[in-house]
């Protein structure tokens, strides 16, 4: 079978990318669908195993672990290799692994199993933004970067809605099965279907070098991106682990309810990230003013999300899907941001290594957050901290949207 489109023509070229698209959006639907849809399962493992809120926690940490490492290795074979090899490899490692899962016996075998599944799901965030970045222009690669990324609050999202239903009708193992299957089809598909441009990208055409040589390259482009990076997502996965809880406990919503509106967040996340995307294509102040507006956004969301308890459910659902827009949805230009502060010949290693850099605080943030909780008896403070957080984000993203930078 052949691994490149066999007709280039332009109209031929046009279309198939909208293909590429859809191929690596599903395809990270289904990765994330379990890994990123845990928080729904968070009172379900807690319920099942007798947890404290940091050893929710430390259920997506394990899950999450590996791409500290994983996303730079996994850029770099993305560099060398074909994107459906990487990802169907990927997928498979996933699927078995969240398979396992679903038959231990003990929380720490469980969590064992998520920290191999998370080698697997090291292939997808990487791979698909390569995809992206190979077969669209820079001027429609903010919307079709966002398009794509959409599919990990839209899987977390599904997650949030259906695995919870799986875990209360027939047990939290059958929603790990579910997860399985998820990954499993949706990345065999990718696998099947893509076809690598009749152009690829310089990558494409030279080894990928030295790791000295990349770090070098990098080192004077990440100040930009790093920061923004860091503390935006420790925002989006507190609110992924910890809503239906914080809900739970602090304002007195139902479990059934708050995993309704995770699901609202990470839906309206998913919106976000496709309308954020877009309109950083057309920012005259750069990718960086979008960032700015989103973080002042979650800034405003959580100091009313902290004041909210006592507020009605429906308005509550407001807060919970503003958070999601913004909190969710600044992905979408900062992975835009990131592909094109990469040097030549490196944009894999770049998404690899910024993604891992990242990872570090999806690891460490939800059982740190717990166990915040743990030892104070409230999620409030948590949320003071990682607000603190955006606001140093903020500033920064504010001084260099101002300088145009």
């Amino acid at each position: 079978m052949p691994d490149a489109l066999p007709d280039a023509s332009p109209d031929r070229q046009s279309a198939y990318r909208w293909f590429v698209l859809a191929l690596a959006t599903v395809a990270q639907v289904g990765g994330c669908f379990l890994v990123q849809g845990l928080g729904g399962l968070g009172p379900y493992l807690q319920a099942a195993f007798r947890l404290d809120a940091a050893e929710v926690g430390l259920a997506m940490s394990a899950a999450q672990m590996t791409p500290i490492v994983g996303f730079v290795v996994a850029g770099l074979l993305l560099d060398r290799f074909s994107e459906r090899l990487i990802v169907g490899a990927g997928a498979i490692m996933v699927a078995t692994a969240l398979l396992a899962a679903a038959r231990a016996e003990q929380y720490g075998d469980v969590l064992f199993w998520l920290f191999v599944a998370s080698i697997g799901y090291c292939t997808i965030q990487p791979g698909g933004g390569k995809v992206v970045a190979a077969w669209f222009p820079a001027h429609a690669r903010g919307l079709a970067m966002g398009i794509r990324q959409a599919g990990l609050p839209l899987g977390a999202a599904l997650g949030a809605l259906i695995l919870p239903v799986a875990a209360a009708r027939h047990g939290w193992r059958a929603a790990f099965d579910l997860g399985a299957v998820a990954a499993l089809a949706s990345g065999l598909l990718f696998a099947a279907l893509y076809r690598q441009p009749p152009d690829p990208l310089p990558e494409r055409r030279r080894a990928a070098g030295l790791w000295r040589e990349r770090l070098t390259e990098l080192a004077p482009r990440l100040p930009r991106i790093v920061l923004p990076g860091v503390t935006l997502v420790s925002v989006q996965f507190c609110v992924t682990v910890y809503l239906p809880l914080d809900l739970r406990d602090r304002f007195g919503i139902p479990v059934d309810t708050g995993v309704k509106l995770l699901f609202l967040a990470q839906f309206f996340g998913a919106l976000g990230r496709v309308g954020l995307a877009a309109w950083s294509d057309r920012s005259p102040r750069g990718r960086e003013f979008p960032l700015a507006v989103s973080t002042a956004a979650i800034l405003a969301g959580l100091a009313a999300y902290i004041a909210a308890p006592g507020l009605p459910v429906w308005l509550v659902a407001v807060i919970a899907a503003w958070l999601g827009f913004f909190g969710y949805g600044w992905f979408g230009p900062w992975i835009a941001l990131v592909t094109e502060a990469a040097p030549r010949g490196a944009v894999g290693f770049m998404l690899g290594f910024a993604l891992a850099i990242n990872q570090i605080v999806v690891v460490l943030t939800p059982p740190a957050f717990g166990a915040l909780r743990d030892a104070t008896g409230t999620y409030v403070y948590g949320w003071y901290v990682v607000a603190g957080a955006a606001a140093v984000a903020l500033a920064q993203l504010s001084r260099r949207s101002a300088g145009g930078a």
